[in-house]
This record gives C-alpha cells, sequence and structure tokens, in this order.
C-alpha cells in the first residue's frame, strides 16, 4: 500500500531516480503552462472582444486581490504573482487526484518541504523590499535582542509545520480512500475521492492564506509605523 508517492518508482540507474513525486509535478506544471498559454494568447484589451473566460479570469483576479488587500494591508500586486502561483500549483495537484495512476505530488515531504521553502525565503525577500535590509533585520531584535534567537527558531517552526500540515494531510486523504477501497470498493470510495477533492482545493487555499500571513508578518514593522503616522 502505498501512501506516499515518493516510494513509487519508474526509472532507477544509479544516482538518477525517477519517481511518481518527480512524474506528477512535472505533470501538473506542463498542464499549467498550457493552461496558460492558451489564455494569455487569447486575451483582449479591446472592451468590445473580451472573451468570457476573460471577464471569469478578471473576476478571479479580483477576488485574490481583495484577499491580499485585507491581510497585507499594502498594495497587493507584487504579490499575486508568487501566490497565485503557489495556490495553483497546490489547487491543480490535488485536483487531479481522480486521475487514476496519478498521485498528488503534496502527498510527498519533499514537495510540501520545498513549497514551505518558497514560502520561507519569499518572507525576507517581500520583507526587505518593502523595508530595506537595516528595518527588516531590525525587528529580529525587537523589544530586546535576547529574543533574536526565538525569533529565528520560530521563522523555522512554522516553515516546518507548514511542509508537515499540508503533507499530513494530504497523506492522510490518500490513506483513507485506500483503506476504503480493500475493504468496500464499490461506492463509498467514489464518494471518499469526491470529498477528497474538495479538502484538496481547501487546504490549497489555507496553504496560501498561511504563505500570505507569514510574509505580511514580514513587513509588521512598516506596516505599524504606517499606522502610527495615520493614527497621529
Amino acid at each position: 500500500m502505498d501512501i506516499t508517492p515518493d516510494t513509487i518508482i519508474y526509472f532507477q540507474w544509479k544516482w538518477i531516480t525517477i519517481n511518481a513525486t518527480l512524474v506528477n509535478t512535472w505533470f501538473v506544471m506542463s498542464v499549467i503552462t498550457v493552461i496558460c498559454w492558451l489564455i494569455a494568447r487569447n486575451i483582449s484589451y479591446d472592451p468590445k472582444k473580451i472573451p468570457r473566460f476573460q471577464h471569469a479570469l478578471e473576476v478571479i483576479v479580483g477576488y485574490m486581490r481583495d484577499q491580499l488587500r485585507e491581510v497585507i494591508e499594502n498594495n497587493p500586486a507584487p504579490f499575486i504573482p508568487f501566490l497565485g502561483t503557489l495556490f495553483l500549483f497546490v489547487s491543480m495537484s490535488n485536483f487531479f487526484s481522480f486521475i487514476p495512476f496519478y498521485y498528488p505530488p503534496t502527498g510527498s515531504l519533499s514537495t510540501t518541504a520545498a513549497l514551505a521553502s518558497c514560502v520561507f525565503l519569499a518572507v525576507p525577500f517581500f520583507g526587505i523590499r518593502k523595508l530595506g535590509i537595516k528595518k527588516y533585520f531590525m525587528q529580529y531584535f525587537q523589544p530586546t535582542f535576547i529574543i533574536f534567537p526565538f525569533k529565528v527558531i520560530g521563522e523555522i517552526t512554522r516553515t516546518l509545520a507548514l511542509a508537515i500540515r499540508l503533507f499530513g494531510n494530504m497523506m492522510s486523504g490518500t490513506l483513507v480512500v485506500l483503506i476504503l477501497v480493500s475493504v468496500a470498493p464499490l461506492f463509498l470510495p467514489i464518494l471518499m475521492q469526491a470529498l477528497g477533492l474538495l479538502i484538496g482545493q481547501i487546504q490549497a487555499y489555507i496553504f496560501a492564506v498561511l504563505a500570505t500571513i507569514f510574509i505580511s508578518s514580514g513587513m509588521r514593522v512598516q506596516i505599524n509605523k504606517k499606522g502610527e503616522k495615520q493614527n497621529g
């Protein structure tokens, strides 16, 4: 019983190993790339010739922009490419789980750790971009320098928690479906599979929201100062 795609190996030669995690990750990235290319080539800037799918996309992007603005309290435009791509990858990875012989790469700890590492690096990137290097790193020593190691540990542990949370939820869902298939291989697994699709989208949303909160926390010094100026 394979509960993680890392254990499913398709090809191995010396130090080269191609497993289900790698294959399905490239499959998802290829699908996203093709869909984005098809959408981008048909986008129109003429109000009279805008296709219907473009209106739908504008509504989705507008909703994302509003959600980011509420959390980050800044112009959401710089964050949409990163957070939108992050959500899209996790969402699509979980969505294709209904395909036979497909194993969601989010069920691999290596994939979720890589995604969480991207968030870990994005926090100082956006923080330094908004605050500058000095102001960003000064927050690690506030209110006193003694707090510095605890803040560093907090950054690392929340990244690990982000990776393990997504991995655990996706792995447990796969395990439940496999158990139900072996016990009652008719209608119940189908219902669980449909529920799994819904849960997968919820997990993608939660992952993106947590990433947004972490990035927002990296810019909290600027936000607080801005708020003080406004309040003053």
